[in-house]
């Protein structure tokens, strides 16, 4: 029997879910789990919960700042934060969307590219002509991701998976649910594996 997914909820904006995203499929290689990908908008959540961008927030930002350089250099991923941060990320995530519909063997692959053109280029991704060129450079027609970009049913498509992220509770990125267990953060990724491969404790 087909074991179920890892959840895995994330923003394009978020510095902490650029290097999930670098770690996840790994870990579900690892725990033979599929990992299903979801991009959400935290400004939404952000809403419901109260907070605010993190890097933005008194004390824990400088903080996160350097924790964030120094967690990329022990995964040996580059990092760099993008011109305009924090920015939107509505382009992004409806690109994302389109191509698990168009092109899913491929989408969590344009997912990459856009996060590393983020936070390892340090280039804003806001515009969705900036998106459509990083989705053009990774092998998408540019073309129709500038077009699903704008379109109704996509927007209404990530709207409807960032009200059910939060009626899952999710609260923020990275989020991941798996067997209907919650965690969240980045540093949570060794409790996951564990969680799964041990059953639970």
């Amino acid at each position: 029997m087909t074991k179920p997914p890892i959840a895995f909820y994330f923003d394009f904006s978020s510095p902490y879910g650029y290097i999930a995203a670098h770690r996840i499929e790994a870990l579900g290689v690892a725990t033979g789990r599929r990992v299903d990908w979801h991009p959400i908008l935290l400004g939404v959540v952000f809403k419901e919960t109260g907070q605010s961008p993190l890097l933005t927030q008194k004390l824990r930002g400088p903080y996160h700042a350097h924790d964030l350089a120094r967690t990329a250099r022990r995964f040996g991923i580059p990092f760099r934060l993008p011109e305009g941060f924090p920015m939107a990320t509505m382009a992004a995530a409806r690109a994302f969307y389109w191509a698990t519909d168009t092109a899913p063997d491929r989408a969590k692959a344009l997912a990459l590219a856009l996060f590393d053109a983020a936070f390892a280029a340090g280039i804003n991704i806001t515009r969705a002509e900036t998106v459509a060129e990083i989705a053009g450079r990774a092998g998408f027609d540019a073309g129709a991701v500038t077009a699903a970009i704008a379109d109704p049913a996509i927007k209404e498509r990530l709207k409807a998976e960032t009200d059910a992220a939060i009626a899952k509770g999710v609260f923020g990125s990275p989020y991941f649910i798996v067997d209907g267990e919650p965690f969240w953060g980045h540093d949570r990724l060794a409790d996951l594996q564990d969680w799964i491969q041990g059953g639970g404790w």
